[in-house]
């Protein structure tokens, strides 16, 4: 949906690499099984993360299996299977549907209109199995197109929202991990939203669309303190990752969480970069 919460590949041993793609080719296939290619074009490094952290977190029962798809024709791939990477693709979808709503209202995406139309009543079998969850989403989603239509620009009310919504979907079950998990999934979307302003900024401003950041920007400093708020943000959800009592493969997640996420940043902080020196030097 974002692509924010990536590994850090060249810092991870061959294994690892192929454990992590075992997730991520196990959520593409699951979401090709239960909506189609439609589903699969929803797939996302950000719910690759939520589907690991579950799944070893709660160890379901799994199946594993070597097969090609249409993206690796020539080599199998390790593909995983398992309760937590199934309801992982059930948010993603739910998800995507309300994002491609938003910018349909909001920005008039003819496509992402259309997109969602063709998800929509899978969508609404989604909110059947996971009425809370759905409940949240819608909530939250409604929460922050008012408050942007209304050009608010408290950037940790925005985030806090977007936080609260990604909480919900990090809770599976409400047992005793659930205070941890909702803190991660508060922390990571709140981390998420303000990446992905940061990084919408040139193109919001050049279409006339809300931005929390377009008036701070001008401000001396700007970038190093949304580089110091997002540290702040990543020490919170990664301080509640170590109270989970994860063995297996944790140092794919410790990737993640202390190295992959900054490698994003650092990608879009080089674009913008970049972006300034042109226009200054024209």
């Amino acid at each position: 949906m974002f692509g924010y919460v990536v590994v850090n590949e060249p810092e991870l041993r061959i294994r690892e690499f192929h454990e992590y793609r075992s997730y991520y080719c196990g959520l593409c296939r699951v979401l090709k099984e239960k909506y189609g290619i439609r589903g699969q074009l929803t797939l996302s490094y950000d719910m690759t993360f939520l589907a690991m952290l579950l799944s070893l977190l709660y160890e379901p029962q799994e199946t594993e299996c070597l097969d090609r798809c249409v993206l690796h024709p020539i080599r199998k791939q390790q593909i995983k299977n398992n309760k937590m990477i199934e309801y992982v693709a059930d948010m993603n979808v739910l998800l995507t549907w309300y994002k491609c709503r938003d910018d349909f209202r909001d920005e008039g995406n003819i496509i992402k209109g259309i997109y969602g139309k063709s998800i929509e009543k899978k969508v609404k079998n989604i909110g059947l199995c996971y009425e809370r969850q759905e409940k949240i989403v819608k909530e939250c989603m409604n929460s922050l197109l008012m408050l942007e239509k209304m050009g608010n620009l408290d950037i940790d009310r925005l985030s806090g929202i977007f936080g609260h919504l990604l909480e919900e979907i990090f809770v599976v079950k409400q047992d005793e991990w659930e205070k941890y998990l909702r803190n991660i999934g508060f922390y990571i979307g709140k981390f998420i939203y303000i990446v992905d302003a940061y990084e919408d900024l040139e193109q919001d401003r050049r279409k006339g669309c809300f931005n929390p950041f377009l008036e701070r920007e001008k401000e001396e400093g700007f970038d190093e303190w949304v580089k110091q708020l997002l540290t702040m943000i990543a020490a919170e959800f990664a301080k509640t990752f170590e109270k989970l009592p994860i063995t297996e493969n944790v140092d794919i997640l410790r990737n993640i969480i202390y190295s992959g996420i900054w490698t994003k940043y650092e990608e879009v902080k080089r674009k913008r970069m970049a972006l300034e020196k042109k226009e200054t030097s024209r």
